[in-house]
């Protein structure tokens, strides 16, 4: 005799049941079309890398602390005249023996190092890993769209978007952290997506197995293996820049609530307390435990110099600002009874204690050309001058400028505008579709834009500037794809919306690669007559 229908076991939530009768995708398509996308961003990011010859914008501190990293261990000072013979190509005798005063983590330095032992100490080497970074970022893109839209198409439309993005170029071709940055918070929300369905599945597996039980199916599963991933990419970002914590803060907590509406969608009631009760520690641990163990590992090189620093830092202008207790040195007794590496551990919490005061007191007053206000940072009110080279003569390097003009080169740090400019409108359309139609696929660019652009408005009375909303541009590209698959529909034959759709969003992809060639010589150092620049330069407030 069959059960009464009121003791069988819930029906999986609809989203699980869709993604159990989807079709699978080919993965031969898939991959390869998202290898090719990537494979064309890394070719556009690779060409003529080397170029310009010089430590362009603030390479002149990344590149030269990445290279002492690899010899050393840790940030060491250099001669006063090092960029000048490092690009002569003397690499040896520069650094003095004492460690360097640095305000950010090692893990982007780190990341450029690599390039620099492979290729060496050139403007190629320490600009390479950037380049292969902002490839990878492509190819995460595709993977991430794809899973979020079902769509193949709609993935290698998200990944050509920030393939073709003037921002996402240029620093991808400069021995910045910011790149880096960016790459690993993609990584992180792709490995929380993965996470969210992985789970789903599993919960289902629960409830037809073991059935709902008081707390509900959340609680018969400890390991999540995506969400233990998406802990160390949060890590790794933090362990690049401080920023990244205003992320892994919104993104756990945007866990949190699609566990809780897993939970309800079972027919567990007070989903949200009880999601909390038996959700929390555990994504608590593989989320921001993990993230702090990795990020302390980060500073491996640090800690195992830790003395040197001591002794170098004891007594810095930042320590004795604010009223900071002074650092301990090597030479005096350990009171505290702490063993070495924890004695370490104590010197590294007072290092960054100078670094936030420096952060947050000795750049107040100051002032810089290429400064801008997060407010117009989705429509680019600012770009930044990385490197110039004014008044070329005609007859020089090619210029055909006439006379009475001249020839320029500039790289400057400017997103596509019609990319941006249609990203704030589809991000728009996304807060409108998560909050008002509780779609949660479009929580994912609203909750990332929040968490990587408003956080900035706090410190809009210090020299702050664009190319930090490198880190906002995926979740832009994300709504803009989102957006695309409303627009053309989720009928997979012609129908007279889905043709308009096509129209529309196949214009727009057209509409920013004319975008990205008429940009293209302001990002990559190219020759321009004065003026073809100014054609480039839309508003007064780019110059």
């Amino acid at each position: 005799m069959s059960a009464p229908v009121l003791d069988r076991p819930p029906a999986p939530p609809a989203t699980v049941r869709a993604r159990r009768q989807r079709p699978a995708e080919d993965p031969l398509i898939g991959w390869s079309a998202a290898i090719g996308v990537a494979l064309l961003a890394l070719f556009l990011r690779l060409w003529k890398l080397g170029r310009p010859h010089k430590f362009a914008f603030d390479e002149t501190y990344y590149a030269k602390d990445a290279w002492s990293l690899l010899r050393f261990g840790h940030v060491r000072g250099y001669v006063e005249d090092a960029n000048e013979q490092i690009l002569d190509g003397t690499t040896t005798g520069l650094w003095e023996g004492t460690p360097s005063m640095v305000v950010h983590p090692e893990v982007g330095k780190w990341m450029i190092a690599l390039g620099e032992q492979l290729f060496g100490m050139d403007p190629f080497g320490w600009r390479v890993s950037a380049a292969v970074t902002g490839a990878l970022m492509v190819l995460v893109m595709v993977r991430l769209a794809r899973r979020l839209t079902g769509s193949t198409m709609l993935g290698c439309l998200a990944g050509l978007l920030l393939c073709f993005d003037g921002l996402h170029l240029v620093l991808s071709r400069l021995a910045l952290l910011d790149i880096f940055l960016a790459f690993w918070l993609l990584c992180a929300v792709a490995c929380l997506v993965a996470d969210r369905d992985h789970t789903r599945e599993r919960m289902a597996d629960v409830v037809e197995r073991r059935g709902v039980g008081l707390l509900g199916p959340l609680r018969r599963i400890w390991f999540r293996p995506w969400l233990l991933a998406g802990g160390v990419c949060f890590g790794l970002a933090v362990g690049t820049k401080w920023s990244a914590l205003y992320p892994l803060a919104a993104f756990g907590l945007l866990v949190w609530m699609w566990d809780t509406g897993a939970q309800r969608s079972f027919g567990v009631r007070w989903a949200t307390l009880k999601t909390a009760l038996v959700g929390g520690v555990p994504a608590f641990a593989h989320l921001v435990l993990v993230a702090f163990v990795v990020y302390v590992a980060s500073w491996g090189g640090w800690l195992a110099n830790a003395e040197a620093y001591e002794e170098r830092f004891a007594d810095t202008q930042y320590s004795t600002h604010g009223g900071g207790e002074p650092w301990p040195t090597a030479s005096e007794p350990d009171a505290s009874g702490l063993g070495e590496v924890a004695q370490s551990l104590r010197s590294l919490a007072h290092y960054h204690r100078d670094v936030l005061t420096f952060h947050t007191h000795f750049l107040d007053d100051s002032e810089h050309t290429y400064q801008s206000k997060p407010s117009g940072w989705l429509l680019l009110n600012r770009p930044v001058g990385v490197d110039a080279q004014l008044d070329i003569a005609p007859g020089e390097q090619g210029c055909e400028a006439p006379e009475g003009s001249s020839c320029l080169r500039q790289v400057t740090l400017l997103g596509t505008p019609v990319l941006w400019w249609g990203g704030t409108l589809a991000l728009i359309f996304a807060v409108v579709a998560w909050v008002g139609q509780r779609d949660w696929r479009f929580g994912v660019p609203v909750v990332g834009v929040a968490s990587t652009w408003l956080p900035w408005m706090l410190y809009d009375d210090r020299p702050i500037f664009l190319f930090y909303a490198i880190a906002i541009l995926p979740f832009l590209v994300l709504a803009l794809a989102l957006t695309a698959g409303r627009l053309i529909g989720p009928d997979p034959w012609p129908t007279p919306r889905r043709t308009a759709g096509v129209v529309a969003v196949g214009s727009f992809l057209v509409l920013v690669l004319l975008n990205f060639a008429w940009f293209w010589p302001i990002w990559t150092d190219e020759l321009l007559t004065r003026s073809e620049w100014v054609t480039r330069m839309w508003f007064s407030r780019w110059i």
